[in-house]
């Protein structure tokens, strides 16, 4: 076999709200660089793409030449892995129907595989992290929204849009919260980062005790977090009404996939004891009850970006090779 000229690089780009993270990834998984470039600077989808485009290729010449380029994989919220395109994303600049593969193939006319950055994260932590050897489980995003891939037998399910294990956009409240979806009462519009600072106004509304929350001119879940570090009373019963709808939501998932494993990512994940303890105690409460004590509650111990890179080069190495410049 002549191995001179084999494509040993691919490159990972994941697409969040507000930066847009890509790098050069060789066969073992390796990142062998990497930069960024902030997403909502480019609110016109093709200069967006030629930018991109125009770091992947000066990043590539620098790493090995373009020429070792494969492919390209790509994690971005809202799109299908079937469509190639980003469908009616709620947080990111470009709305509608963005036509993502084809728009980025036809610019750097390689092979370009777009997934949602949920199935991107199951395949990175399928690969490199504590998924490594389940082979039916659930990897669930908790931040700006609320998404989830689940494996089954050591597949993952896509669905046939490409939108299987949307949990988030699942009603767990008839006629609740309004969603960034355009429904109503939504599990992301309860556990999700807008969702857990609405909580927080809500508690502080209904009760009158003392509390470090009020007064304060912003509010995040980062900043809840803190508080419930310094013992504030709503604080914690903030995160503990959010982790009671996130079980109430995963136990009905989970008694329909039956999983190993819950392995939690994104940034509200950082919460730890906080909103997991209530979560474990909705959960079990809640699941069918021959599945309790009996499915692993994890919090992913990656680097969100870095793992989410390495699950898009994932995409890469498994889209069919294409190059207009053979």
């Amino acid at each position: 076999m002549d191995t001179k000229n084999v494509k040993k690089h691919v490159v990972g780009v994941d697409i969040s709200s507000d930066k847009t993270t890509f790098g050069i990834v060789d066969v073992r998984g390796n990142i062998l660089a990497r930069n960024e470039i902030f997403t909502h600077d480019y609110p016109d989808i093709h200069q967006f793409v030629y930018t991109l485009s125009e770091a992947i290729i000066n990043m590539a010449e620098a790493n090995g030449g373009y020429e070792s380029i494969r492919s390209v994989g790509i994690s971005c919220p809202s799109a299908s892995y079937v469509s190639g395109c980003i469908e009616n994303a709620a947080h990111l600049p470009w709305k509608g129907i963005v036509p993502l593969a084809n728009i980025m193939r036809d610019t750097m006319g390689q092979a370009v595989a777009v997934g949602n950055d949920v199935h991107a994260s199951a395949l990175g932590e399928k690969m490199y992290g504590l998924a490594h050897g389940l082979k039916t489980f659930i990897v669930t995003h908790l931040g700006i929204g609320l998404g989830s891939c689940f494996f089954s037998e050591g597949h993952e399910h896509q669905g046939r849009g490409g939108y299987g294990g949307e949990i988030g956009h699942t009603c767990i409240c008839d006629h609740g919260r309004p969603c960034s979806c355009g429904l109503q009462g939504c599990l992301e519009a309860y556990t999700a980062a807008d969702g857990i600072v609405q909580t927080a106004r809500e508690l502080l509304a209904e009760r009158t005790e003392p509390s470090l929350m009020r007064g304060l001119e912003e509010l995040s879940p980062r900043i809840i977090t803190a508080l419930c570090e310094q013992g504030d009373a709503l604080a914690i019963e903030t995160y503990r009404r959010t982790g009671y709808m996130l079980g109430i939501g995963f136990a009905t998932y989970s008694s329909i996939i039956d999983p190993e494993a819950i392995i939690f990512t994104g940034g509200i994940s950082k919460a730890g004891r906080w909103i997991i303890e209530p979560f474990r105690e909705s959960f079990e409460e809640h699941v069918f009850r021959n599945m309790r004590s009996k499915v692993k509650i994890l919090i992913s111990e990656f680097d969100d970006i870095e793992r989410d890179m390495l699950g898009a080069s994932a995409l890469a190495w498994e889209v069919p090779e294409y190059s207009l410049f053979k």
